[in-house]
């Protein structure tokens, strides 16, 4: 398995609409927006008139339909879209989506979004009662827990599916006559519903890709809920009424386009207040604020402006190479950082440098960074972080599941400081996470998932749980 400089990798992302004579066309745009949220692999099914058209491979959206004449044999009014980053299941074309379900009365497509924490014990049900698996990711579990519903009505057995699968999940359904959109109970993962001047429907991840295809945005869906489009417009249910907003925070700090707006409140925002907040925690003398580009920018700009101390770039990414990926020894995983980022001497140099930066993994992307700042003359670096220490795994669609992997559940924020040769570490504390994204909840922790941060997790892990507990009793140094 390989991991990119950060090892920090974003879930999947989802695109959808309903009554457009290119959708396809609009689709292949829309994932092109949300590619940030996965490299491995991305696929596009189209309906047209009840037949359903699949196409999907490895690579990029532009890889995958560098042939003209994939995307122009998805014919038909209505498509789901996938780009998917492996969060569960291996990187194979097996398991790319959208999967394409054919039985003797009916046929449908399933694009899913996070990470399912009942996995194993479903899988183990399923077949035991004769179900056959054709990949190894989760997001074909529920197409079997549909087929074997005894449930009448085939939205009695979607709404009998969801109600069984545990963990963060945004599911797109794609049948003859309809799109189903469907969100787990506590809205881990993002999904928002807009319409195009057309009157076609468009499903997203994230709200940038509306502005993209030309969309504007109706509403998100909600925790619990599952959307019926199709001809007669939009219909809003429910499959549980047992709900609690805990949408992932990382999604604000880190893995969402600055563009989107996430439950009423705009990215880029969330992160300038993020960074001030963070400034009004900062205690040490400085010259200058560097941001870690690209998604610390927004972050930098809110440190900037209330510490008063001018915004420099001093430093540049190369934005010519394509993800970076750590090999498996300490010399290539530093020049893979070096290929990325190049310090500007004429802007650091004699300068005591703030380097912000939105998370610390395994601290050596900031160990590099902060000896790159030096060897360009920056006197000090005090390494601020516009997010709380990552301590805890998710299990609900990020790829962090052991403390293995993370610095701050090894090493204190001294030790860390030591390791990664600043001068100063300022994490910006979970109260002032909470308040800097302001979502007008009263759900607990402002609506947010921040189990990352303290370990308390707003739902049962299920299958995890064992090895998790086992993890907290372990100890290790990275260096």
């Amino acid at each position: 398995m390989t991991y990119e400089v950060k090892s920090l990798n974003e879930e999947c992302g989802v695109f959808g609409i309903w009554g457009h004579p290119q959708a396809a066309q609009v689709t292949y745009f829309g994932l092109h927006s949300l590619q940030h949220r996965g490299q491995e692999g991305a696929g596009i099914l189209t309906n047209d008139a009840g037949k359903l058209i699949r196409h999907r491979d490895t690579g990029l959206i532009s890889e995958v339909f560098k042939n003209p004449a994939n995307l122009e044999k998805l014919t038909g009014q209505a498509a789901i879209g996938h780009v998917r980053y492996a969060t569960a299941g291996e990187a194979s074309i097996d398991n790319i989506q959208p999967f394409h379900f054919k039985f003797y009365d009916m046929e449908f497509g399933l694009a899913h979004n996070g990470n399912l924490t009942n996995t194993k014990t479903l899988k183990k049900e399923l077949e035991h009662n004769g179900a056959i698996f054709s990949s190894s990711s989760d997001t074909e579990i529920l197409a079997h827990l549909i087929r074997c519903s005894h449930n009448p009505s085939f939205m009695g057995k979607v709404k009998e599916a969801l109600n069984t699968v545990k963990g963060g999940f945004a599911y797109l359904l794609m049948m003859e006559d309809k799109l189903i959109a469907a969100l787990d109970p506590n809205g881990f993962r993002p999904l928002s519903i807009g319409r195009m001047a057309n009157g076609a429907i468009v499903v997203s991840s994230e709200t940038c890709a509306f502005e993209v295809v030309g969309a504007e945005w109706i509403r998100d869906v909600k925790p619990g809920e599952v959307v019926i489009i199709d001809n007669s417009g939009i219909q809003y249910d429910t499959y549980t009424t047992d709900t609690q907003l805990a949408i992932c925070s990382m999604e604000y700090i880190y893995f969402a386009r600055p563009d989107s707006n996430i439950h009423g409140v705009n990215v880029h925002t969330a992160r300038k207040r993020m960074g001030a907040q963070l400034a009004r925690e900062f205690k040490h003398e400085a010259d200058i604020v560097v941001g870690v580009p690209n998604s610390s920018l927004s972050a930098a700009m809110g440190f900037a402006e209330e510490s008063g101390l001018p915004n420099e770039m001093g430093l540049i990414k190369n934005q010519y190479t394509q993800r970076t990926f750590i090999q498996p020894t300490q010399e290539l995983r530093e020049q893979g950082v070096r290929m990325k980022l190049s310090a500007v001497s004429g802007v650091v140099k004699g300068k005591r440098v703030v380097m912000i930066d939105d998370s610390i993994v395994r601290g050596t992307t900031s160990r590099r960074i902060v000896q790159l700042l030096k060897e360009a003359g920056a006197t000090e670096v005090h390494v601020a972080i516009a997010s709380p220490p990552l301590k805890y795994p998710c299990f609900y669609g990020i790829d962090i599941q052991t403390r293995r992997e993370l610095i701050a559940a090894n090493h204190s924020v001294e030790e860390t400081r030591q390791i990664i040769g600043a001068d100063s570490l300022t994490y910006l504390s979970i109260d002032g996470l909470i308040d800097s994204i302001g979502l007008e909840t009263n759900a607990p922790n402002g609506g947010l998932c921040v189990a990352y941060f303290d370990g308390k997790y707003p739902t049962p892990i299920y299958d995890y749980e064992k090895d998790y507990r086992r993890s907290l009793d372990e100890k290790v140094s990275f260096y």
